[in-house]
Parts: structure tokens; C-alpha cells; sequence
């Protein structure tokens, strides 16, 4: 068979049932490979985005996301989109096109060293130079981009190895057990937690796992531990639930951080060093037991006593049968940080201000949105209010980025959710700022014929620097930026656009767009003035 049939073949030995992407001459052999196979092909309009669709495709599924581009610029358009993938921790597998290798009469043209651009943003990168390599290339990049810690991997396809032919066959993905951490390490975190006088649960993005954050509820349920999450650890257990202590890593006089401070052990459960630190460590203050799938790497704030490494799913499981719950076990001060936190919570979610208090805002998309709606944030300040007023009732619900943090990835990425989970609702929420960084992206949700709804916050700036730039006493000087009408610019993409105008008419505007069929955008001005006080010390 041709090369480039193989490695389609390849691909669906991997599961693989859609690719995200931009065309090129490079690739044209691969596009018709695809095709012949009944492939999906999802046409961006910039390689960027198709990086975050694929890399949130990885992120809800487990299963590396697939995104494809040309040589050259096209390549260097998906470096943003690989970093998004290594640093949160989504498996991807990028495929790029390439001048033929063996003969080319096209010089340098487009030349650029992509597997060198792409070896520090990646677990894996390789150029095929035959064709016998790619069943065997595309298996390892799988493996890569899936096993623990997952992230990004890349493989290079020039446009003659493409066009070889080839009796190499795919080689099938084998089902294999993750290690399960040692009998003495179990035994001493049980004995740290069950010793302690206030230990407090932390989850962390590593615990994003199916069968993870099905034990943990049951961890929780069972040992009666308070517990809180880092950003992107929200949802894994449910945040109505009355031990829940809200989220980590706002401010160092948040109502979470109160609770830490009290704590005398922290069980620190898929921790992953890229987010924020939750909490800063400090010689002989507390116990820290660190439970992942890796070691703790050595760092100047994290340095657990106790390490648990090993499958995260079977080492809580196995803590809460030998921990069980203890009666000399004092979570009163919890308890009180914990009605601090929900008097904080409740308050601004009923204000009537316009341009809109963001306490309000989150409120009503809390509302609208039903238990098992997405929500996918760009980056911005909204995000840190998201973050904490926001209560996640599922894992995945709440779509956000504490690694990367990258602008532009909202649209895009909320675009891939929907592929995923087509009957949930789903919903974007950018700032003006990183949605036109990918705003083009409407038209592939149009044509793709999605129920989509967009919530542009607008300030007219970039609010989250402009906010930081004030907190430093300097002058507001290069954040302010203008804007398109939101409404005709939807409309000329053939999605619908909504101006409300007052907070009372965007909840009413946010639950129709969300019941109604195709693509909505809502321009939201947004009142930022409440920063300092709302998200500073409390």
C-alpha cells in the first residue's frame, strides 16, 4: 500500500476517528488517505486552533487528540498549541508535512528544522525517513502522548515518504497496568493522616482521571476529610458537597488558605508542579504526603515527606481502607473557614450592576449550564472568578488552563467539546482579547453546524495585566484596545449575535441561546472594579 494509507491505518489502530487541521501541498497525499478511509478531517482556520481542539479532544477523552498541518508556517503555527498540550498535561499527536527529503528541487523554500523547534515543547519528536518507520513511529507517539504524565508528541511526514509503497502493517496498542505504589509507603502515609490532628485533602490536576476521582468520592464519603482542589483539579469531586473547601492558589488570604494554614498534614492527591502553588511549604509546619504517578520533582515550595508513587486511583482506594475515620480528628477550624467561604460565594451573585459584576456573571452561567454542561475558558481575569465561584459538579465541566494559560484557546477549545460530547451543552466564555485571537473560528463552528454558545466578556483592554499593572502602582498605559461590533461580526459568519442590557437580560439571553439550535454569540461588557477587594485578602 502507499505509505500514507499505512499511516492512516496506523492512526485507526489508535482509535483515531477525527483529525483537526489545515491543508497543504505537503499533506495532500495524507488528506487522501483519509478521505479513502472515511476519516474525519475538521478544517481550521489557523493551525493554532486546530492544536487546542486537538489537545482538549486528548484532555476529555484520554486519547490523543490528532491535529495535522504543512511544513513551515504551518509547523511553527502549532508551537503554541504544543506547549498548551505538554504543560496541561493533554496527550496530542502532531503530524506536519515536509519537502521530500531525498530529492527536492525546491531548495530551502519553507525550510525549517520543525523536529528541532518542536524537541523542547514535546515528549517525542521524529522525521520519518521511510516508510517501514511509521507503524512503529505512530505507536510510540501514542504511547508517549498518552502514558503518565500525558502531553504533546510530533512526527514529521515528507511529502516522498508519504508517496512510498510499503507492506509494513500497523502495530496494535497493547492494554497494560499501570505500577501500584509499594506496601511501605501506603503504610506511612496511613499513619501521617491517621496521626494527625487536622489533615485536609488536595486535588490536584493529575487526579483528573475517571477511576481517580471515582475513589476520591468514595475517599471522601468514607474518611469524612475536607478537602480542596487547584484550578484545574475542580470537579473531580463534587463542589456542593459539605466538605468541600473551594479552590487553591487566589490570594494567601483566601478562606482555603486559612484552612491550609490550620492543617497539620495536607494529602496532596495528582499535584502537578506547572499549576500555581497552591500552598507554600515550609520546614516542620505541616506533613505533606504527596500521592501521583511520578515522584515529586525537588522544588523550593514542595518538598512532601511522604511519597506514594504509583497508580493514584488504587493508592487512594487502599488509604481510605487503612485510614478509615478518627475520633480525636479536629476540623473545627475548617468548619469556620467553610462558612466564611460560602457567605463569600453568595455575595454579588443578585447584583444588578451593568456592565455586569462578575460574581453575577458566573452565577448566571452556573444556572444555565445543567450539571454536566462545559464550560471552556479563555484566559483572562474572569478565569480567577470562574475559579472560585464557580462549583463544579462533574469532572471536565469547567474547561480552564493554570499551565500554559495561554490566550485564544476558548473558542477553539469549546468547539472540540462539543465534537466529543455532542449532546451537552456547551458554552465559551472569552474576554474580548483572546477571543479575537481566534475568532475566525466561528466559521468552522457554523459550518460544522454546532449548538454553540459564546460569551464574549468585554472590557475593552487587556483587564487581567491592566488589573496587575494597577496592583503595581504604574500609570494604565498600553492595555487598551478596541473592538468590533460583536454583534455584526457574528452575524457575518452566519451565527447569531446578542447585546443584552442588563444583568437580569443576560441570564434570560444566556438559557435561550443555550436551548436554541446553532451558533450564538453574546457581547457582555463587564464592571472590573472589584477586583482588589473581591479576589485580594479577605
Amino acid at each position: 500500500m502507499k505509505a500514507s494509507d499505512l499511516f492512516v491505518r496506523a492512526l485507526e489502530a489508535e482509535g483515531v476517528r477525527c483529525v483537526f487541521g489545515l491543508p497543504g501541498e505537503e499533506n495532500l497525499d495524507m488528506l487522501e488517505s483519509m478521505r479513502a478511509a472515511g476519516m474525519r478531517f475538521v478544517v481550521t482556520r489557523h493551525e493554532q486552533a486546530a492544536g487546542f481542539m486537538a489537545a482538549t479532544w486528548g484532555r476529555l477523552t484520554g486519547s490523543a487528540g490528532v491535529c495535522l498541518s504543512t511544513l513551515g508556517p504551518g509547523a511553527t503555527n502549532l508551537v503554541t498549541a504544543a506547549a498548551y498540550a505538554q504543560l496541561g498535561a493533554m496527550p496530542m499527536v502532531m503530524v506536519t508535512g515536509q519537502k521530500p527529503i531525498k530529492v527536492s528541487k525546491q531548495g530551502h523554500f519553507q525550510i525549517v528544522d520543525v523536529v528541532g523547534m518542536m524537541r523542547p515543547l514535546t515528549k517525542f519528536t521524529r522525521t520519518l525517513v521511510s516508510s517501514e518507520h511509521i507503524p512503529s513511529a505512530v505507536r510510540e507517539a501514542f504511547r508517549r502522548a498518552q502514558e503518565e504524565r500525558p502531553g504533546a508528541t510530533h512526527l514529521e511526514l515528507p511529502e516522498d515518504v508519504a508517496r512510498e509503497s510499503t507492506e509494513a502493517a500497523p502495530i496494535a496498542p497493547l492494554a497494560h497496568r499501570r505500577p501500584v505504589a509499594d506496601e511501605a509507603s501506603i503504610a506511612q502515609a496511613v499513619e501521617a493522616i491517621a496521626s494527625a490532628r487536622r489533615p485536609l485533602l488536595m486535588i490536584g490536576a493529575g487526579a483528573n482521571r475517571k477511576l481517580t476521582s471515582e475513589m476520591l468520592r468514595v475517599f471522601v464519603d468514607r474518611v469524612g476529610i475536607p478537602f480542596f482542589s487547584t484550578q484545574m483539579g475542580k470537579g473531580v469531586v463534587d463542589e456542593t458537597h459539605p466538605l468541600w473547601m473551594g479552590t487553591a492558589a487566589l490570594s494567601d488570604g483566601d478562606y482555603v488558605h486559612r484552612a491550609i494554614e490550620a492543617s497539620d498534614c495536607i494529602i496532596n492527591v495528582g499535584h502537578d508542579v506547572i499549576e500555581k502553588p497552591p500552598f507554600v511549604m515550609r520546614d516542620d509546619r505541616r506533613t505533606v504526603v504527596h500521592l501521583n504517578f511520578s515522584p515529586a520533582e525537588v522544588d523550593p515550595v514542595y518538598f512532601p515527606r511522604v511519597q506514594v508513587t504509583g497508580d493514584i486511583a488504587n493508592a487512594v482506594w487502599r488509604l481510605a481502607e487503612g485510614v478509615g475515620s478518627r475520633a480525636h480528628w479536629d476540623f473545627s477550624p475548617f468548619e469556620e473557614a467553610r462558612a466564611g467561604l460560602d457567605a463569600q460565594l453568595a455575595r454579588g451573585t443578585d447584583d444588578d450592576r451593568f456592565p455586569i459584576y462578575p460574581a453575577r456573571l458566573v452565577a448566571e452561567v452556573r444556572r444555565a449550564m445543567p450539571d454536566d454542561g462545559i464550560v471552556c475558558l479563555d484566559n483572562g481575569m474572569y478565569k480567577l472568578w470562574f475559579a472560585r465561584y464557580y462549583r463544579c459538579r462533574r469532572p471536565n465541566t469547567l474547561l480552564l488552563d493554570n499551565a500554559l494559560a495561554t490566550m485564544g484557546a476558548g473558542l477553539p477549545s469549546a468547539i472540540a467539546a462539543k465534537l466529543v460530547h455532542p449532546r451537552r451543552k456547551v458554552l465559551a466564555v472569552c474576554g474580548d482579547g483572546g477571543f479575537m485571537m481566534n475568532s475566525q473560528e466561528l466559521e468552522t463552528a457554523v459550518r460544522l453546524r454546532l449548538d454553540l454558545t459564546v460569551v464574549v466578556v468585554r472590557d475593552d483592554g487587556y483587564g487581567m495585566i491592566r488589573w496587575k499593572q494597577g496592583e503595581m502602582g504604574l500609570p494604565d498605559y498600553g492595555m487598551a484596545l478596541g473592538n468590533p461590533d460583536f454583534v455584526r461580526y457574528a452575524e457575518s459568519y452566519g451565527a447569531r449575535g446578542h447585546r443584552p442590557t442588563s444583568a437580569t437580560e443576560f441570564g434570560s439571553t444566556l438559557a435561550r441561546c443555550l436551548e436554541s439550535g446553532g451558533v450564538h454569540v453574546i457581547d457582555l461588557p463587564i464592571d472590573y472594579s472589584d477586583n482588589a477587594r473581591a479576589l485580594g485578602a479577605v
